[in-house]
């Protein structure tokens, strides 16, 4: 047995002393779009390591911080694991390519630049058509508040409670964001989940909770008859969990992975 019996051990570090990882402040325009581009392509990453890639289907926009107009994309049909920065697309509002040499999902434009439109609040957009999310998608549900990380989302997200084929015009984009309205998330009957954030990180996080959430959902209905969290302490939890910040904080460690582990990511 090592140690000295009552002895006393070291004085508590004082905080100011103790990382902690928050959002970066920005010098210049240029380090804005740069870190922007950056996380955008590690997102793309990720979401292809959970296999939230189908074919060509999936995107994650990134609203430029000077051309606030514009928004980096990921290229049609390359897949997720390969994209880097170099290779991000920048589109207009009308899906129209400014920089990059490579096509743009229109589909994409269709809803994200609408989504953008609407809400000035949000850098980022996510959408995929995930296991999960069109399993939940294909029932015509929200996410029950059965679990603390679902509760992030209790009253926060939205059904569009329609489907009429691939999204390709702006009226429908249009319908989308009014019912998206200041939340957070959306259930796309049929077709999948659809998340926002002010940060890549968080409109990132945001989908990839959404998704273990709607596994859960699916996973305990299977098993039996959850049992819901009861409306004030749903509420409370989500004030506590549902926050952009939060969700930022929580992405770091897969942002960490991804960029140590993948730097190329960076060319």
């Amino acid at each position: 047995m090592h140690g000295t019996p009552g002895a006393t051990p070291p004085p508590p570090l004082p905080t100011d002393r103790l990382r902690f990882a928050m959002p970066p402040m920005h010098d210049s325009v240029e380090d804005e779009r740069r870190h922007r581009k950056e996380r955008l392509a590690g997102a793309l990453r990720i979401f292809g390591r959970h296999g939230f890639e189908d074919g060509v289907s999936g995107h994650i926009t990134a609203r430029d911080p000077e051309y606030t107009d514009c928004f980096w994309v990921n290229p049609f049909g390359m897949p997720f694991a390969h994209i880097t920065v170099s290779d991000l697309v920048l589109a207009n509002s009308e899906g129209q390519v400014v920089q990059g040499g490579h096509h743009v999902n229109q589909a994409a434009f269709t809803v994200h630049s609408q989504v953008h439109a609407a809400r000035p609040d949000v850098v980022a957009v996510a959408h995929c058509h995930s296991v999960h999310g069109r399993a939940l998608s294909a029932l015509g549900d929200l996410i029950d508040p059965i679990t603390q990380e679902s509760c992030a989302f209790y009253e926060d997200h939205a059904l569009y409670d329609s489907y009429s084929g691939v999204a390709v015009d702006a009226e429908e984009g249009r319908r989308i964001a009014r019912v998206l309205g200041s939340g957070k998330a959306l259930v796309l009957r049929n077709h999948g989940l659809l998340t926002v954030g002010d940060s890549v990180d968080a409109a990132a996080w945001w989908f990839l909770s959404l998704e273990r959430s709607c596994q859960v959902q699916l996973t305990a209905r299977a098993a039996g008859r959850p049992v819901l969290i009861d409306h004030r302490q749903a509420v409370a939890t989500r004030e506590q969990l549902g926050g952009d910040l939060v969700a930022w904080i929580n992405y770091q460690p897969m942002w960490r992975e991804v960029s140590r582990g993948e730097p190329d990511l960076f060319d």
